[in-house]
């Protein structure tokens, strides 16, 4: 397609220019409903998700005896080191998520600490039945992490959405670079 000095082509609906919730343009709707259930979404799984850490915390050489040691074994070095880190992602990055700010990278720790914690549990007690069984607990022991891991993906592949800081950031940004291109295209050479 050729293009004229000066002419712009209008934007299709779901275009590589309207890819996901953070793209916009001024003239854009905004769905303030979904953008709201997002952040929603980012506040309620960091909460849940900080006493995890800090249950591993409150016994590490537990967690990484009966956990890492037992279960996780393939992990390379000390099970304690393990322990510690997924501790400090548990803790810290549900703190990025519930701000938004890099929303992504966190959701990414997350979905990994996720991996491991499904894993665990199916070395633990197997698909018990998975997916048409009627377990004892009423649950798989599976299920949670399932559940986190499904949402951290989520966020790592949509971003936290306009409600955030990482949004308000980007929208200040924006507005500096335009006011800085409108003096510039007033100066004369």
């Amino acid at each position: 397609m050729v293009m004229m000095a000066g002419s712009e082509t209008p934007k299709a609906k779901g275009s590589d220019s309207d890819l996901g919730p953070q793209a916009s343009t001024s003239s854009e709707s905004i769905n303030y409903f979904s953008e709201f259930g997002i952040l929603i979404l980012r506040l309620g799984i960091s909460i849940l998700m900080v006493h995890n850490g800090l249950e591993k915390l409150q016994n590490p050489e537990g967690f990484s005896e009966f956990v890492i040691g037992q279960h996780l074994d393939f992990l390379p070095g000390d099970p304690l080191l393990w322990t510690y880190a997924a501790a400090l992602t548990e803790i810290i990055c549900p703190i990025g998520i519930a701000f938004g700010l890099a929303t992504r990278l966190c959701a990414l720790g997350l979905l990994s600490t996720m991996a491991f914690a499904i894993t665990y549990h199916l070395f633990d007690t197997g698909l018990q039945g998975f997916p048409f069984a009627v377990v004892e607990n009423h649950s798989y022991a599976f299920e949670l992490s399932g559940v986190y891991a499904t949402t951290f993906f989520y966020l790592l592949c949509a971003g936290p959405g306009r409600i955030s800081l990482a949004a308000r950031n980007k929208a200040k940004a924006n507005s500096v670079r335009m006011k800085l291109i409108k003096e510039i295209n007033k100066v004369k050479i």
